[in-house]
């Protein structure tokens, strides 16, 4: 690829990491601020009630990916890319000057949500338009490994947020941390929002879409959708297995090894912080080999791995008991996801043709993220609430038996043209050759 082609991958992960930042930094901050929002009583249903509004976020999704989307198709994804780094600079404000229970009672709570609700519509678009961006902006032979860069951006993103805790966590008392530190992140994500909005207004289109004049004032719209229907029901049922288990190892991880596993709250994220290192450095190598050897080798590697090692996983998990066996074990789970989140931008962008494509990877993945990947947590809570948390293991292990149904019927899409794409050509692409 050439220096172009670098450029605009760099810019568009770079956004997409502020994005994620400001995402996931609700997620793992929350076991310091879920107290300050909602009255004394149960930590556990604090951290529900926090997690209650994490989920919110995910079902504001469909309705950002439906407006979001119609923008990168109709506008161009530069605008929509740069629509939802400003929606998302917004939230974190937000947030970072919500007042908290004792200042405003349940006023704190209704600041949080809007501020949850505007994340949820920026993300929404974002996945889109960045999965959307990073797929045409390259070359056809490379785009596995160029539109792998999307989960480097947003597993950095969630690094960078997981570092900024560590380094919190060692220089601020833990009294500190639930008073006041919690709020440093988001003022953090609030700044670097600002630098990428620069970038982002200076980002070039790319070929695919200036060349495309199909569609006219039917871009992006649902109706033309429609057309696609079977294409938009395999996005959600492709997405379904992966988003709730990398919700599982990257959200809801250090949760987890924090109140089931027994770790303190600092060997918990340093383990997090640890494998979602690695991790990030999976993705190019993964993308790459998908351009070799096809996108459904991996998909199906994934969806086998995780119906099978999902329940022993998460058994020894639990049990780990100090920082090594609890890295080993969380770094063979990401090695799994691996399979799923290298190549699944790619793969559903490569469904839809270009007048439709952001819109078409938008809503159903936004749907399918609102239905499995934002209760995902919610779900393991309220297992763990309930004494049965074995059953949430099951939970994850299901949803990745289903999906592995759908890789093993879907045909083949690196090899398609972008730039050629019919309908009648999209609408073969649900059944196996």
């Amino acid at each position: 690829m050439g220096r172009e082609h670098w450029k605009r991958i760099w810019i568009g992960s770079a956004g997409n990491m502020v994005e994620w930042y400001d995402w996931f930094v609700y997620a793992s901050f929350a076991t310091y601020f879920a107290g300050a929002f909602f009255p004394d009583g149960n930590p556990t249903a604090q951290l529900m009630n926090t997690a209650g509004i994490f989920a919110v976020g995910f079902f504001m999704r469909p309705v950002g990916g439906w407006l979001l989307g119609r923008v990168g198709d109709r506008r161009g994804r530069k605008a929509a890319l740069t629509l939802t780094v400003t929606l998302m600079s917004a939230s974190a404000v937000l947030i970072a000057i919500a007042p908290t229970y004792g200042v405003a009672g349940y006023g704190g709570v209704l600041v949080l949500l809007v501020a949850r609700l505007l994340q949820g519509l920026s993300v929404g678009g974002e996945y889109a338009a960045s999965a959307t961006y990073l797929t045409e902006a390259t070359d056809p032979k490379r785009r596995g490994f160029a539109s792998s860069f999307q989960y480097v951006s947003m597993t950095a993103g969630q690094i960078v947020g997981l570092g900024l805790q560590i380094v919190l966590q060692r220089t601020l008392s833990d009294d500190a941390l639930h008073s006041y530190g919690w709020r440093i992140p988001f003022v953090v994500g609030a700044l670097g929002a600002a630098v990428v909005f620069y970038l982002r207004r200076n980002m070039l289109e790319t070929e695919v879409y200036e060349a495309d004049e199909t569609g006219g004032e039917e871009r992006g719209t649902l109706r033309a959708l429609w057309r696609h229907k079977r294409e938009a029901f395999l996005v959600i049922a492709l997405t379904m297995g992966g988003t709730v288990a990398y919700y599982t190892y990257t959200t809801y991880l250090t949760k987890y090894l924090s109140n089931s596993a027994g770790l303190s709250k600092e060997t918990a994220t340093l383990v997090s912080f640890t494998a979602l290192i690695v991790f990030a450095c999976l993705q190019p190598l993964a993308g790459r080999l998908s351009d070799r050897i096809g996108r459904r080798p991996l998909l199906i590697t994934f969806a086998v791995g995780s119906t099978f090692l999902t329940v022993p996983i998460m058994t020894m998990l639990k049990n780990a008991g100090s920082f090594w066996p609890a890295l080993g074990l969380s770094l063979l789970a990401l090695v799994v996801v691996t399979g799923y989140t290298s190549i699944n931008a790619c793969v559903k962008a490569e469904l839809f043709p270009t007048g439709v494509r952001a819109l078409g990877v938008a809503l159903p993945y936004a749907i399918a993220n609102a239905l499995f990947g934002g209760t995902a947590e919610y779900v393991a809570l309220w297992f763990r609430d309930a004494g049965a948390e074995s059953g949430f293991y099951w939970y994850v292990a299901g949803c990745a038996a289903v999906s592995l149904v759908v890789y093993l019927t879907m045909r083949e899409t690196r090899d398609l043209d972008l730039t050629r794409m019919t309908a009648s050509e999209t609408s073969t692409l649900t059944t196996a050759s």
